[in-house]
């Protein structure tokens, strides 16, 4: 198993770039958002990699933070999603986005992916439903974000977040607003109301 690649990067393909470690050029299929993210060629880098193992090929995919292989490894728990698709999948929608889409029921968003309709989005939105802490994405997300803004505790804040992405606005933006809510004891309806004077 080869959990990394540290070296030279090569080489930058269609759909895969060149890694060159100890003499040895490595292969590795990459998101399209990874790409984008590369350095220039002949620059070292680190590459997260899991390996596919197949009757007639051995592949390798990459990712440029661990975070986002410890999802790819998710989504291909998921029946009918094989590396290329969780690939393609990584390849439209960042992680977090991902996870919001996973916890709001946004079908849509997943059916952005090559390959994936809406049967198997909705598939992978029950299976890996449970697998996500909603406390866990929410405070990610505060981590990462420039505003200051309360924590998500429970399920009128989730609802809220549902409610909005129901009427057409993004995941992101939709958690950002709730957040921003501060309201003591509320109802999914007082956080929703007080959400949309916020995002008008």
């Amino acid at each position: 198993m080869i959990s990394y690649l540290n070296g030279e990067l090569a080489a930058v393909e269609k759909e895969k770039v060149i890694v060159e470690v100890s003499g040895i050029g490595y292969g590795v299929f990459m998101s399209s958002r990874s790409f984008d993210l590369l350095p220039p060629v002949g620059n070292k880098i680190k590459i997260h990699t899991y390996m596919n193992v197949r009757e007639d090929a051995v592949q390798l995919f990459g990712f440029l933070t661990k975070e986002e292989l410890d999802f790819f490894k998710l989504l291909i728990t998921v029946n009918g999603i094989g590396p290329k698709g969780g690939l393609g999948i990584l390849s439209k929608l960042s992680v977090d986005e991902l996870r919001f889409s996973v916890l709001s029921g946004d079908v849509k968003a997943i059916c952005k992916a090559p390959g994936i309709g809406k049967k198997t989005a909705e598939k992978l939105i029950i299976e890996l439903k449970d697998k996500l802490d909603i406390e866990e994405v929410l405070n990610h997300a505060e981590g990462t974000a420039s505003a200051q803004v309360s924590t998500v505790k429970d399920e009128a804040h989730t609802e809220a977040i549902q409610a909005l992405v129901a009427l057409g606005y993004g995941n992101a933006e939709s958690l950002r607003a709730v957040k921003a809510v501060a309201l003591e004891n509320p109802t999914a309806e007082d956080i929703l109301k007080e959400a949309l004077k916020k995002m008008m």
